[in-house]
């Protein structure tokens, strides 16, 4: 009787464990509505920014660790303009590329403000994670704000910080 009860405890919690867990909120959905095509020719203003992101920090010494969820916010500062961002790729601590988030031009209304969301568990930009945003926009228009908002929180000690972009092109 209490193998059977076993069984009827550990099996489900066996198979509970084993669903896969998404790591960086890649919701192509999120993108595909807010593609356009821009003329190859337009009087469009190129940008160029650069966010330092942290994935994790360091913790006591450089061996020990701790992993943070990042919030990259990317925003339209114009209350009269679309604004147009052209790639938005995530580089680790070595400077190798680990993903894009979308490939093909997005719109961001006026006002309007989009996240990219990367999970405490993934760890994969490291302690120098940082992303390289192209845009356009029209003349005359404020630049796009990019920014950064690094939290974890264990028991009950929080931590969080924010980083902005810096024009780079």
């Amino acid at each position: 009787m209490k193998i059977k009860y076993l069984y009827i405890v550990f099996i489900p919690l066996c198979f509970s464990c084993t669903d896969s867990k998404e790591i960086s909120s890649i919701s192509p959905e999120n993108w595909s509505k807010r593609t356009i095509n821009l003329p190859a020719t337009d009087t469009l203003e190129y940008g160029k920014s650069y966010l330092s992101i942290y994935s994790q920090i360091y913790s006591f010494t450089e061996h020990k660790t701790h992993n943070l969820t990042s919030m990259v916010s990317m925003r339209n500062t114009s209350d009269l303009d679309t604004i147009y961002l052209l790639r938005a790729e995530y580089y680790d601590t070595h400077g190798v590329s680990v993903r894009k988030y979308f490939n093909t031009p997005i719109f961001l209304a006026p006002m309007e403000t989009t996240e990219i969301i990367i999970d405490e568990i993934d760890t994969s930009g490291g302690t120098g994670s940082n992303f390289i945003f192209e845009w356009k926009i029209p003349k005359n228009c404020p630049e796009p704000l990019f920014e950064g908002v690094m939290t974890s929180t264990v028991g009950q000690q929080g931590l969080s910080f924010t980083t902005q972009a810096k024009r780079i092109q």
